[in-house]
């Protein structure tokens, strides 16, 4: 059996290496067209920072062993042409037309059967001075080589940084951690669209207590020079004003690579531009299997079609395309989007739908916000952990959940993926024995706890409202009372804007003080405490009650302080 691969960084590598094992006999080719093979591009930011200090760690196997050429051949068996880029696909000879980068000279590779795992492509955006010096991607190693070096020759006091998602803010920190000025550039009213503003939006402060400047909303015009048109880049000119800069990271996203794959009359994604594939991973030619981050993936949630490039799925989708070419029945089932990033003292993690992309699909709602600590409150080691949670309002299904700071993330968005995966609701969450321990864990984890939230308002225990349709209110002059029931000691060193302060413990004795004829939205740090002064104003016959989800934590507004 021949197997040609069209691609040597992660679903390639990965489907020849599991072709092997299962097939020992196959002789199976890879084709790259870069000279460094199965490198771990997620890795590429803290290559820069200097927290992986060797190139060649990127490239290693977990036993210290670089995965190069001769690695695959003396271990795997497996023949790879780097430097060599495949520039035809003929189907109907079975055969690929392969192209020597050095030399120019071209050969024909047959095959029984053929996998594209092409990856995807860095957007460029269409302004002008995109091409001069010190302008850079960040998509392979040549690229981390080159803002190393001008980092290195202390040329890039001023950075700016185009896009505003993973990538883009990924990179902050490992410029910020070489004293760079940073500015984040992005389009859109919010930094990371993969989460919900408010998420978004705290990702966003903390970034700028870093010293990182933060312009959503702003559109880049151009990359210029003040030495002329063949310059290095001095300043960015945007909507709204000239940025100096040394240096310029352009964090657009990636597009699909499928140039190869139209060529040769492949069936390509409407929606998605991507490789169309089954849940084998075949494309629309039987013998032609596709994975990574050139194909489309099934959304989990919403059955619906989706472009998610993600170097776990590539991985996933590689060994999925691998079982069944040697005659396994193995199906990829699809994806939730789970991701997890460090943004500076930040872990920022998400899976599944985010309450716009739910609203955007018709679905009726219900969230949950739920700040707390990680583990014991009293350990020492507990660390502040944001989440919101969505599931939808009339069955209780877990849709989606989001988490950020300095806490553990990643295992509550583990686990998220689990529950949406096995179609769970919040009550099935909120009843997971999940495990305990002071050190690891509080008694009720957060994502029980969000689980609850949203349990209460389904019931119609808690009436949320969010910070956003406060902040609106303020801002409008609605005549409200602003309640917070925390003690006059927090009070005292960070408090919301117009907000009237009742200790929850003086509270029954001081009802006379609220007007029972106007809107009362109470709210503490966390809003526990303002949950419990919510259902004491009801009992005492307060009838239009709510409690402002997430509380202090998570306003994502500026505070006053004392």
């Amino acid at each position: 059996m021949k197997v040609v691969i069209i691609g040597g960084v992660a679903a390639g590598p990965k489907a020849a290496s599991k072709i092997m094992r299962m097939r020992p006999d196959a002789e199976v080719t890879i084709v790259e067209k870069g000279i460094f093979l199965s490198y771990a591009g997620c890795g590429l930011p803290y290559y820069i920072s200097g927290d992986v200090r060797e190139r060649n760690h990127l490239m290693e196997t977990p036993a210290g062993v670089v995965r190069d050429a001769v690695f695959f051949q003396k271990v795997k068996n497996l023949k790879v042409l780097n430097g060599t880029e495949a520039v035809e696909i003929d189907r109907a000879g079975k055969r690929v037309r392969v192209k020597t980068l050095a030399s120019g000279a071209e050969s024909w590779l047959p095959y029984d059967n053929l996998v594209l795992a092409t990856g995807a492509e860095p957007v460029i955006p269409p302004i002008p001075g995109v091409d001069r010096k010190n302008v850079f991607t960040l998509h392979g190693v040549h690229d981390a080589e080159g803002i190393k070096a001008v980092i290195a020759e202390r040329r890039a006091e001023d950075v700016v940084i185009i896009g505003g998602g993973l990538i883009g803010v990924e990179t902050t920190e490992a410029l910020a951690a070489h004293a760079c000025r940073v500015t984040v550039v992005e389009m859109l009213p919010q930094i990371l669209g993969i989460l919900d503003w408010e998420i978004a939006r705290l990702v966003e402060l903390h970034m700028e207590s870093k010293g990182v400047k933060v312009m959503t909303g702003t559109k880049a015009l151009a990359i210029e020079s003040r030495d002329g048109a063949g310059g290095a880049v001095t300043h960015v000119r945007t909507d709204k004003g000239e940025l100096p800069a040394d240096m310029v990271i352009l964090a657009i996203g990636v597009r699909p690579n499928v140039a190869l794959a139209r060529a040769a009359g492949l069936a390509i994604g409407e929606t998605t531009r991507a490789i169309k594939v089954d849940d084998r991973m075949r494309t629309s030619d039987p013998a032609i299997y596709a994975a990574g981050d050139c194909v489309e993936c099934i959304d989990r949630v919403t059955g619906r079609s989706c472009f998610v490039p993600l170097g776990s799925t590539a991985n996933k989708q590689g060994r999925t395309a691998a079982v069944n070419i040697c005659g396994g029945d193995e199906a990829f089932p699809g994806v939730l989007g789970s991701a997890v990033c460090k943004v500076f003292d930040f872990c920022v993690a998400r899976t599944g739908l985010t309450e716009r992309a739910a609203r955007a699909l018709g679905m009726e709602v219900v969230t949950a916000m739920a700040p707390g600590p990680d583990k014991a409150h009293y350990m020492p080691q507990s660390k502040p952990l944001l989440m919101k949670l969505v599931a939808d309002a009339k069955t209780g299904r877990l849709l989606g959940v989001q988490a950020t700071g300095p806490g553990d993330g990643a295992k509550r968005i583990d686990v998220a993926a689990a529950a949406i995966t096995a179609g769970m609701t919040v009550d099935d969450v909120a009843n997971l024995d999940l495990s305990y321990a002071p050190p690891y864990a509080p008694a009720m984890d957060n994502l029980i706890t969000a689980a609850n939230v949203a349990r209460n308002k389904r019931a119609g225990l808690m009436i949320g409202v969010s910070a956003q349709d406060v902040k609106a209110k303020l801002d409008r002059g609605d005549d409200f009372v602003f309640l917070d029931v925390r003690s006059p000691k927090e009070y005292a060193q960070v408090r919301l804007p117009k907000s009237v302060l009742i200790p929850l413990g003086a509270l029954r004795g001081r009802l006379a003080e609220l007007p029972r004829d106007k809107e009362i939205i109470a709210f503490c740090q966390v809003s526990l405490r303002g949950y419990e002064a919510a259902l004491i104003l009801r009992a005492a016959g307060f009838k239009d009650v709510k409690v402002m989800d997430g509380g202090v934590a998570m306003w994502p507004y500026e505070k006053e302080r004392a």
